[in-house]
């Protein structure tokens, strides 16, 4: 859905708001951004997809569903590629490691598929996450860790934002601008307005707006 208002225009938002109003299918989850991540939902997935062929049934509908999540992060790397137009030599501040928030967990966190090829593109990588960044440098050995969210915008020609903290939503906006060395926020997680930040100043991605 978010490919889809991103092409015509719309805004994933008020799809949402209109889907949500369906009791039978609610707004809790229904949230825009990288894909899904960590240690089950996604094993679940492929268990069930690999359990349905061992008995002859083809899945066609899950296989789609790990197709799409997959291809989130590719149509935001290139959303990244697009804005920077060079990534090599480019600081980029990242905000949010954990594959969600209020954990440490690293395993399968999307904000990995988002850092390492843009390591491989030769980005310096700046992170920084409330709690997971301990387990993350045994995933993450090459990249700077920072103190603050402050701290890992300091200098940067963009900052991503991979897990939705709260802590995130009330960043001193002012503030950030004035330690980036561009005003780019690119938003995996749509944690912010598009307009109030653009009003600041910022170019400004998200997913599906």
């Amino acid at each position: 859905l978010a490919a889809i208002c991103e092409a015509s225009g719309a805004n994933i938002d008020d799809v949402v708001r209109g889907m949500g109003y369906d009791k039978r299918i609610g707004r809790e989850f229904l949230n825009a951004g990288l894909g899904y991540g960590g240690s089950c939902f996604p094993k679940d997935v492929s268990a069930f997809i690999h359990i349905a062929e061992q008995l002859g049934v083809d899945f066609a509908l899950l296989k789609e569903v790990a197709r799409i999540n997959a291809n989130q992060i590719q149509r935001f790397l290139k959303k990244i590629r697009d804005t920077l137009w060079i990534v090599k030599d480019k600081q980029i501040g990242v905000l949010g490691l954990a594959f969600k928030p209020n954990t440490d967990d690293m395993r399968l966190a999307p904000s990995l598929e988002v850092i390492r090829p843009l390591l491989k593109e030769g980005a310096k990588i700046r992170a920084y996450d409330p709690k997971a960044m301990e387990k993350a440098r045994e995933y993450l050995p090459d990249i700077e860790y920072a103190p603050d969210p402050y701290a890992a915008a300091t200098g940067a020609d963009a900052l991503i934002i991979c897990t939705e903290w709260d802590e995130f939503r009330q960043l001193d906006l002012a503030r950030l601008k004035a330690v980036m060395a561009h005003p780019t926020i690119l938003d995996g997680r749509n944690v912010f307005e598009p307009r109030q930040v653009k009003a600041m100043g910022f170019t400004y991605r998200s997913v599906g707006r």
